[in-house]
């Protein structure tokens, strides 16, 4: 069963992003996390970030320094198939409710989570199925770790 392995806020803005055990998530972000760039980051279409902990621990193989939160996602989750992942889709992630609205492009904040700064690791232009994702909350709640996740 896919399930929430992390939960990554960074009070302060920006990353890496720090694990916590729980946190609220409302319509425009995971409370408790900050976004230093408001333009590419956060609001209502970009009220989440997920990535997948499968992926990470395969890019960590490559000899990347990569972890949960680092590359700035919210959410990481275990045991999901990324190939659901597409726009449109929707997933209940403890008692919350989400959709997924699009890729979330990597930028150069993120550059210290791979060798020699090759953020373009995680680009879905590049590296199709790679990419976090970003989504909106449909409904507002409380996220714990360990939490199920279910394709609705």
């Amino acid at each position: 069963m896919p399930k929430i392995v992390s939960i990554n806020v960074n009070k302060n803005g920006g990353v890496p992003k720090h694990p916590v055990e729980f946190a609220y998530v409302d319509n425009l972000n995971v409370r408790g996390d900050k976004q230093k760039d408001k333009k590419h980051h956060g609001g209502a279409d970009r009220a989440v970030c997920l990535f997948s902990y499968e992926l990470i621990e395969q890019i960590k193989k490559e000899g990347h320094p990569i972890f949960s939160g680092s590359t700035g996602e919210n959410i990481t989750i275990q045991g999901l198939d990324w190939n659901l992942m597409r726009p449109g889709a929707r997933f209940s992630l403890g008692e919350v409710e989400i959709e997924i609205t699009g890729h979330t492009p990597p930028c150069k904040t993120i550059s210290h989570s791979f060798k020699e700064g090759d953020f373009s690791r995680i680009s879905q232009k590049k590296h199709p199925g790679w990419s976090r994702w970003y989504a909106k909350v449909l409904k507002k709640g409380r996220i714990c770790k360990n939490d199920e996740v279910y394709l609705k």
